[in-house]
């Protein structure tokens, strides 16, 4: 399975994700919030740094869980200001 490249908005929408989460773990070091994320540091790294630009949903819940980040204040920090939310665009 070939995976199509990323565009260069879910490129800069990976480093906004990772940016949102770095500073919501403020003072807390990364193998504190990977463990009780349940994840590994590695990928926490890579989502923070946005060499994983797309992580999964589970993933991203657990670390904005583990950072109490709610996924609305997330949500916001992630996208453009510009962007229509689900709710106007139905």
């Amino acid at each position: 399975m070939v995976r199509v490249p990323l565009t260069d908005d879910e490129r800069e929408r990976g480093e906004r994700l990772g940016q949102a989460l770095r500073t919501a773990r403020a003072g807390r070091s990364m193998v504190d919030v990977a463990a009780e994320a349940g994840i590994s540091v590695e990928t926490l790294r890579k989502i923070e740094t946005g060499r994983i630009p797309t992580p999964a949903f589970f993933t991203v819940t657990a670390i904005a869980d583990a950072v109490g980040l709610p996924l609305d204040e997330l949500r916001a920090a992630v996208e453009p200001a510009a962007a229509p939310s689900l709710s106007q665009a139905s």
